[in-house]
């Protein structure tokens, strides 16, 4: 069991693989802004069919080759994983709602504070991240804010979209923590497939409490649902839940900074959007953030 003065993964602990597995998982995730804005469906249904879809995919696997892990899960594997599936339910359900309630820049990046939720967290469990970690994480959010700006309002709706937002980033910096404690002793299957369940379930109750439509929709729509499942959760997401155990969490939610440029291109590419002008720019600033978080594991090692 990790002590409190033992340091977080690395990067360099990990296999080059998983350096590649966490560039690909990047690519899945970026797809979901795109495949969601393109959806014909309420925003909080759409989370829930990503999560019960996977869930669905992943059946089969868990049971018929995980079988024996699955039952033999610790109590605490078990809350490890049901706290970082419910946190996953929160952040989507948190920022989701904010996109309709304050402007898609302040929710994106505020949203995406994650990585310094994240940072703090592991200070006060007791790591002690080195300079260059803050440094990194703080400028990879710097690069987000040059992409996506922050359009302060002070409408009490804006504000509240504003709050939600900030939830749900911390909400996904929780997911990411539990996620890399839990998988310390639970396979990337087991762990991803109750995850994901417990998220199905949560995300369930909120679109069951909110009153969203969660079928008639048409063809079209289910298509995007089942290629948002697919790259979005069971590539980008489950490869996150995989990388995360050896990578670590400063590493691994700093690197998902990098979906937010990435969705910016996908939608040019396809949807016709042409990017910001400081994308690419802003790119070059959320990467050098990055190497600086990984060099820094480098110089703990």
């Amino acid at each position: 069991m990790t002590t409190a003065t033992t340091p977080a993964p690395t990067a360099t602990a990990a296999p080059r693989v998983d350096v590649v597995l966490l560039a690909v998982a990047i690519a899945g995730v970026s797809l979901s802004a795109p495949l969601i804005a393109a959806t014909a469906a309420p925003a909080l249904a759409i989370a829930f069919w990503r999560n019960a879809l996977a869930v669905g995919a992943l059946t089969p696997v868990a049971w018929l080759r995980h079988r024996t892990r699955l039952r033999a899960l610790t109590r605490r594997e078990v809350a490890l994983t049901i706290g970082a599936g419910a946190l996953l339910a929160l952040h989507f359900g948190l920022w989701l709602p904010s996109l309709s309630m304050t402007s898609v820049a302040s929710s994106t990046a505020l949203s995406t504070t994650t990585p310094i939720w994240a940072t703090i967290a592991l200070r006060l469990r007791g790591h002690r991240p080195p300079a260059l970690v803050w440094t990194g994480t703080l400028t990879a959010c710097v690069g987000v804010v040059l992409l996506t700006g922050v359009d302060l309002s002070l409408s009490p709706t804006a504000l509240a979209g504003d709050a939600l937002a900030l939830g749900g980033g911390l909400a996904a910096a929780g997911y990411v923590l539990l996620g890399a404690e839990a998988r310390k002793s639970v396979d990337t299957v087991p762990y991803t497939y109750l995850c994901y369940a417990t998220a199905a379930i949560g995300l369930l109750a909120a679109c069951l409490v909110s009153g969203a439509q969660l079928a008639s929709y048409d063809a079209g729509a289910w298509l995007k649902l089942a290629v948002l499942t697919l790259t979005a959760q069971l590539i980008g997401h489950s490869l996150l839940n995989r990388v995360v155990a050896s990578l670590g969490p400063s590493v691994t939610s700093t690197a998902i900074l990098l979906e937010t440029p990435g969705a910016a291109v996908i939608a040019a590419l396809w949807l016709g959007q042409q990017p910001p002008a400081l994308a690419y720019p802003a790119l070059a600033v959320i990467l050098v953030g990055l190497a600086l978080v990984v060099r820094a594991g480098r110089r703990a090692d």
